[in-house]
């Protein structure tokens, strides 16, 4: 399967398809599971088309089955750095490294969303806080709620995850909780004072919401690797 520039083929012998019948259903799941790991550093929305298929014969025929669906397509432009010391060596490449860290997350989403239920949570609850952003601060924070309860309890949550700052933890609780925010837990609490999170608010808890789910799949992977 490859994945570029929005278009993902996946090339398939014919007597394994036909021997699979679940098999694009299985792609389809796969592929999600990926964009929910890819999710976790664009916080974009992202719409998956149904497929469509092509079967190539022997003597050049194509038969080509159409699923039609709208699909939903959204492009950014990012400044790319790169950084080398004085012999030209790269010392930083912002591209190679967002690239080396979406594949990380997408693998680690494949491999253990479908396993592990709190996995399956934790990126759910993050793919809604870029779906609902009226609610975003609630999904966030719905975060930490599951890994508290994986744990036993948020000290047994940050030594299992090496979350080594309480500041993060009781600062997700605060803008969640108790800051008098629309974004927020509970807005029923504040009625007449509400405001509206900040960019920087949002781009904090974001972070901190986003730390935690790749605290917790790394965690994951390694105590199977141990095994």
């Amino acid at each position: 399967m490859t994945i570029e520039n929005g278009k993902v083929v996946a090339k398939i012998k014919p007597p394994v398809f036909e021997t699979n019948p679940t098999m694009r259903a299985d792609l389809t799941n796969s592929l999600n599971d990926r964009f929910l790991g890819v999710q976790l550093l664009t916080h974009k929305p992202y719409q998956l088309s149904k497929a469509s298929m092509c079967r190539l014969h022997p003597d050049g025929r194509r038969d080509i089955t159409v699923f039609a669906e709208p699909c939903v397509a959204r492009a950014t432009v990012t400044a790319e750095i790169i950084i080398t010391d004085k012999d030209g060596n790269v010392i930083i490449d912002s591209k190679r490294d967002r690239i080396t860290k979406k594949k990380q997350l997408s693998d680690l989403s494949e491999k253990y969303r479908k396993s592990d239920p709190t996995v399956a949570s934790v990126f759910n609850s993050y793919k809604m806080a870029v779906n609902e952003p009226n609610n975003e601060l609630v999904h966030l924070y719905e975060i930490r709620d599951a890994l508290s309860k994986r744990f036993g309890g948020e000290s047994a949550a940050r030594q299992a995850l090496s979350i080594s700052s309480q500041e993060w933890w009781s600062r997700l609780g605060l803008l969640a909780n108790h800051e008098p925010l629309k974004q927020g837990r509970h807005r029923g609490k504040n009625i007449g004072v509400l405001r509206d999170a900040t960019e920087s608010e949002l781009i904090e808890a974001r972070h901190i919401g986003r730390a935690f789910v790749e605290a917790y799949i790394l965690y994951l992977d390694r105590s199977n690797s141990k095994q």
